[in-house]
């Protein structure tokens, strides 16, 4: 799996982005703040990353979110196109650490997560969505920083809860790595 595009990769990253874009648009919360909401669709990019690797999870993030904004919205808003590719892709990293195809999604495990899912929603919602604003968009500074840093803290709180029980939940339908012996 991780960065081979093999079929069953390439399989997950387009139902990966269908699903994504779905969540995207009826899995929403809206904060209150223009076009800023509580998406549950990163908690699910949050577990694709980890089965799948940074390759899947870029791919997933990036897609699914440019279908969602051509769909409903009629064209895709590319700075945020692109902080969603950088969650999937950060998240995705870690996915040789944590084994949840083998059952592993322990404390350790949801504190390696939780601290990679920050870093990446921080990252993608607190510098790189408002700074593609202004640089592609010309959004005005204070606007964009605001959505993004409201953005970011919502999918950090989804992710840290939502994504934690999804991923916990798939890893315990796993066999844990080595608890099968052979016996002779």
């Amino acid at each position: 799996m991780g960065n081979k595009l093999t079929i069953k990769t390439i399989v997950a990253i387009g139902i990966g982005s269908a699903v994504f874009m779905i969540l995207g648009r009826f899995g929403s919360i809206p904060t209150g703040i223009p076009n800023t909401n509580i998406e549950t669709a990163y908690a699910f990019l949050a577990l694709m990353a980890l089965m799948y690797g940074p390759l899947a999870g870029f791919l997933i993030g990036f897609i699914g979110h440019c279908l969602k904004d051509s769909i409903f919205y009629g064209s895709p808003w590319f700075s945020w196109v692109i902080a969603s590719a950088v969650v999937g892709l950060v998240i995705g990293l870690i996915y040789k650490k944590i084994n949840i195809s083998g059952g592993e999604f322990n404390k350790k495990e949801i504190i390696i997560f939780n601290i990679t899912q920050i870093i990446a929603n921080a990252l993608a919602w607190f510098v790189v969505a408002p700074t593609l604003d202004i640089f592609i968009y010309a959004e005005p500074a204070s606007k964009v920083y605001l959505q993004g840093v409201l953005g970011g803290i919502g999918n950090i709180i989804t992710v840290a809860v939502l994504g934690t029980a999804i991923i916990k939940s798939y890893a315990k339908t796993k066999i844990p790595t080595g608890s099968l012996d052979k016996e002779l």
